[in-house]
């Protein structure tokens, strides 16, 4: 099994890594854009299925949600123009029908609803009301219909002035008015929603920040869209989860032997030791075969002492170290510095073609010379940066997932940016956003280890995005694990059990 090798949709056996996996690994954990929801919902039209049928779906599966969080109460439900409105439209009717007190506010006039919105609003028999503040008056809930995902605009008016005189739980529909979900930016305000139901799956700015902040509890609701129509829509953003990767990582075996698992080599600081020692302990853990650290003279007793497993080299011999093939995969950055010789170092790693991460200082210390740093990079290539480290060397415009995609895709490597809302993205388009990263994790050192462990998967040759996602996945399980408390230091002590579950099929 080759590295390079990676997941792709669109094909009748999709594979990941090279293997077969099933359709609804990759199907389950899609992210869909609000353009490819819209598709699914024209290719399920076409396919046969009414849009009023989707629609009374989507009400419906509100209206359950609603009722199995909360006690009867007044509810105002708010509706938008659009189909998100008729939406709302269909919960206010199934509310009411079941003997919650329901009052629905419109913005604009029943006579801009038309098609699909237009029917679900007369079937509506109660008032409507303009839309004001005064419809929240009495309420204990309010019933956010007014845009949805697709909004592209930022929220003003009397819809803002609407929701920003909330003060009871507001459930969402399909998004929190006001989150762009292709994105997750706020669009000039928007509510902090206690649940968020939106259809059949999820979009992107219900886990990329500040979106899912305001989204609260989500819940995906069947609708009666088959998952085959992702077959032709090909999303390309994805949930990070095992099930896109599980099948690629390499388990060791009866005939398993240190080099078979691969041969890590690390560059060492001389002033952050810490950084280095982070990263060798965790590429141990995740199962690396050996771990070379090259270090400079004076610091080499603290990491040969601190790192009794590794084999500690001096730094001038990083030539003749990377001339050995056996050292297949190697990093630098934790800890290094930004000087001259951090570049050269880097340079000369990259034009080894070792499978190469770089983290940190590895990146920043090419801020004014980035096109020589991108002119070396190559494919078996991951970038680590968090967002600092990332601005030294790319564009920063546009959100944190178009940011990602488009550096993966001038550098030619895959890019893992860092942050509560991780976003892995691959030159070939495809992204995967994490969502399983405790806050605990805001501690010095934890990107170190992150580095460590996509070291030790690429030196055991699974594929540079399967890598990075696995690697970013298993960080924000171990941590969970932990909890409050965590230390980056316990990090990679707690790689087994996360593992041995995975393993198990536990994940």
């Amino acid at each position: 099994m080759p590295p390079g090798q990676g997941f792709r949709t669109g094909l009748r056996r999709p594979t990941f890594a090279g293997m077969e996996i099933s359709p609804d690994g990759w199907r389950a954990r899609a992210l869909l854009t609000p353009i490819e929801m819209a598709e699914a919902d024209r290719l399920t039209i076409a396919g046969g299925t009414t849009g009023i049928v989707l629609m009374e779906n989507a009400g419906s599966a509100v209206a359950d949600a609603v009722s199995r969080r909360w006690p009867v109460r007044p509810v105002a439900v708010l509706c938008g123009p659009g189909n998100n409105g008729g939406d709302g439209f269909v919960a206010a009717r199934i509310l009411a029908e079941r003997g919650w007190p329901v009052r629905v506010a419109l913005l604009g006039g029943r006579a801009r609803l038309k098609g699909d919105a237009g029917v679900a609003a007369s079937r509506w028999t109660g008032p409507v009301a303009p839309l004001s503040p005064s419809c929240l008056d009495g309420v204990g809930l309010v019933v956010d219909a007014l845009f949805g995902a697709g909004l592209s605009r930022d929220l003003d008016g009397i819809a803002r002035e609407v929701l920003a005189a909330v003060r009871v739980p507001v459930v969402a529909v399909d998004m929190p008015s006001g989150i762009d979900g292709a994105t997750g930016a706020v669009r000039g305000f928007a509510p902090r929603a206690a649940l968020t139901v939106t259809f059949f799956r999820r979009k992107p700015g219900h886990l990329l920040l500040p979106g899912r902040n305001h989204c609260g509890e989500v819940v995906v609701a069947p609708i009666g869209i088959e998952a085959a129509v992702l077959d032709t829509i090909g999303p390309r953003i994805f949930a990070n989860h095992p099930d896109l990767w599980r099948c690629a990582l390499r388990w060791p075996d009866a005939e398993s032997h240190k080099y078979r698992r691969g041969h890590a080599l690390i560059v060492g600081g001389a002033q952050m030791t810490g950084a280095g020692r982070l990263a060798a302990v965790a590429a141990a853990r995740l199962g690396c075969g050996l771990v070379t650290i090259a270090a400079p003279d004076e610091v080499r007793p603290i990491y040969a002492q601190a790192l009794p497993g590794a084999l500690v080299r001096r730094l001038a011999e990083l030539p003749e170290l990377l001339g050995d093939s056996r050292r297949n995969a190697a990093l630098i950055g934790p800890g290094a510095g930004t000087g001259p010789d951090i570049r050269g170092y880097t340079l000369a790693i990259l034009a080894a073609r070792k499978r190469t991460v770089l983290d940190a200082d590895a990146i920043s210390a090419f801020a004014s010379e980035r096109d020589r740093l991108l002119a070396a990079l190559h494919p078996e290539c991951v970038l680590t940066p968090h967002e600092g480290e990332f601005a030294r060397v790319f564009d920063t415009s546009g959100s944190k997932l178009d940011r990602a995609i488009r550096a993966s895709r001038e550098s030619g490597a895959v890019v893992l940016l860092k942050g509560a809302d991780t976003v892995i993205a691959a030159p070939d388009g495809r992204a995967a956003i994490n969502e399983n990263a405790p806050p605990e994790l805001a501690t010095g050192g934890s990107g170190d280890v992150l580095a460590g462990m996509v070291l030790a998967l690429l030196a055991q040759g699974v594929a540079t995005f399967e890598a990075a996602s696995a690697a970013c996945w298993l960080h924000g399980a171990a941590a969970a694990q932990i909890g409050t408390g965590l230390v980056a230091e316990d990090l990679a002590g707690t790689l087994p059990s996360v593992l041995a579950g995975l393993r198990l099929g536990k994940s």
